[in-house]
């Protein structure tokens, strides 16, 4: 993440030892960050890692007495307060089904108020703006404008290079599903991942293409269509593709393509506006194990004010966007069936087994057969989880105001969180004929 001709006397080789240990050296401290970053956010790609840990019984949720079965309708507001009492601030949840809608909520949106979470408040979508900048990609591939073939150079003409990467190399299908090796910029634009680097650090801001530039310092994580690896620099170039192709930003076009036509009112990217608005519910982050919690609520621009990952929306608007997309009303069926061609998840990144992520979806199975299509988002001190079914009848967004300090509760808390999509999902569909 977020890199060294014998010398001809000894001191040219000292000084050239000198630079490649701090280059070395620097890789490591931005590495480090990275890790630390990745730890207390569990980003987009790890949904299985709480999948992994499921049968651990000091982990798991406590279950509902067999003597009292739950209903589908007491199971979520159940499994919402097992997701706070794994030490979650507050929980929302919204479930849309052709019956109809239903919200639970549980624990604080304002842990000073104790009030309970704003019913439908506007959400930080983190990652799950890769899928609105996956589906106008794949838009423009369906008008002719561009082929998912293309390469990289071919809208941003020496913008990959260096240390090794080269855009003539890489397409933009790879981009689209994390198999282009590009490595990711996060780590070098978290310079102090704690509370006084998050406070000190919120407010800079960074173009797409200085963006783009801190990833090009370090190597390639793998050859091109080698490997599948996440890397929030794909989605970077992916917005900076849609402004080559169309003249206008993404931000312009996901508008006019997506958000309009679905009247998606409470959508909307904020650029460089670090606010919520009003309702919301306070996000929390705790950047050390036991420490205490920071009010994350304000953006952290370094990497909430892109392509990868800036949209402001509600949970009734992200069902509505999935349902439509999976429902096929945003691509035609040539794309969607690109959208949903997709490839396995390595095993070493704790995947549930099955999982595929396809071009800004990612398709996971559920315990009663099937799966559901979604993307994950997450940043510091949040994250939500949308689900469409593989009919585009039911949606489920999920949304969490606090994050963890350590990895096990972290994990805890995600297995929360698939669990309580997997119930509500199954519980949904009809029962099984023989």
């Amino acid at each position: 993440m977020p890199n060294t001709s014998t010398a001809s006397t000894a001191s040219t080789a000292s000084t050239a030892s000198t630079a490649s240990t701090t280059s070395v050296a620097r890789r490591r401290a931005t590495r480090r960050a990275a890790t630390a970053l990745a730890v207390a956010l569990l980003a987009a790609l790890v949904p299985a890692q709480a999948h992994a840990v499921a049968a651990a019984p000091d982990t798991a949720p406590a279950a509902v007495p067999a003597t009292t079965p739950a209903s589908p309708h007491d199971r979520l507001q159940q499994d919402a307060d097992a997701l706070r009492g794994s030490g979650v601030t507050g929980v929302s949840v919204r479930l849309t089904t052709p019956r109809g809608v239903r919200t639970v909520r549980s624990g604080a949106g304002d842990p000073g108020t104790g009030q309970p979470p704003p019913v439908n408040g506007y959400l930080r979508l983190g990652s799950t703006t890769k899928t609105f900048v996956a589906t106008v990609l794949l838009q423009l591939a369906g008008e002719g404008r561009l082929s998912l073939d293309d390469t990289v150079d071919r809208w941003l003409p020496g913008v990959v290079r260096g240390a090794g990467n080269d855009g003539r190399r890489i397409t933009l299908r790879q981009l689209l599903q994390h198999t282009s090796g590009v490595p990711d910029y996060i780590g070098d634009v978290v310079p102090d991942f704690s509370a006084r680097g998050y406070l000190e650090n919120r407010s800079t801001t960074h173009t797409s293409a200085q963006r783009v530039a801190f990833a090009m310092t370090h190597p390639p994580a793998f050859e091109p269509g080698t490997r599948w690896e996440y890397s929030n620099t794909n989605y970077i170039l992916l917005g900076m593709t849609i402004e080559a192709v169309t003249g206008r930003s993404w931000e312009q076009e996901v508008r006019a393509r997506i958000i309009r036509p679905l009247r998606l009112a409470h959508t909307y990217a904020p650029g460089n506006d670090p606010v919520l608005p009003r309702p919301h519910a306070r996000n929390f982050q705790q950047f050390e194990p036991a420490g205490p919690m920071t009010d994350t609520t304000l953006a952290y621009l370094p990497f909430d004010g892109d392509a990868d990952g800036a949209l402001i929306s509600t949970a009734a608007d992200t069902n509505t966007f999935f349902a439509a997309l999976l429902g096929g009303k945003l691509l035609a069926p040539a794309q969607l069936a690109e959208a949903r061609r997709t490839v396995a998840l390595p095993d070493e990144h704790g995947t549930i087994p099955g999982s595929r992520n396809g071009l800004g979806l990612r398709w996971t199975p559920l315990t009663c057969g099937g799966g559901y299509w979604g993307h994950s988002g997450s940043g510091i001190g949040y994250m939500v989880w949308p689900a469409v079914t593989d009919d585009a009848r039911t949606a489920v967004t999920v949304s969490v105001h606090s994050r963890a300090g350590d990895e096990d509760t972290a994990v805890r808390q995600l297995k929360g969180v698939t669990e309580l999509v997997d119930h509500a999902l199954c519980a949904t569909r009809p029962p099984r004929t023989r």
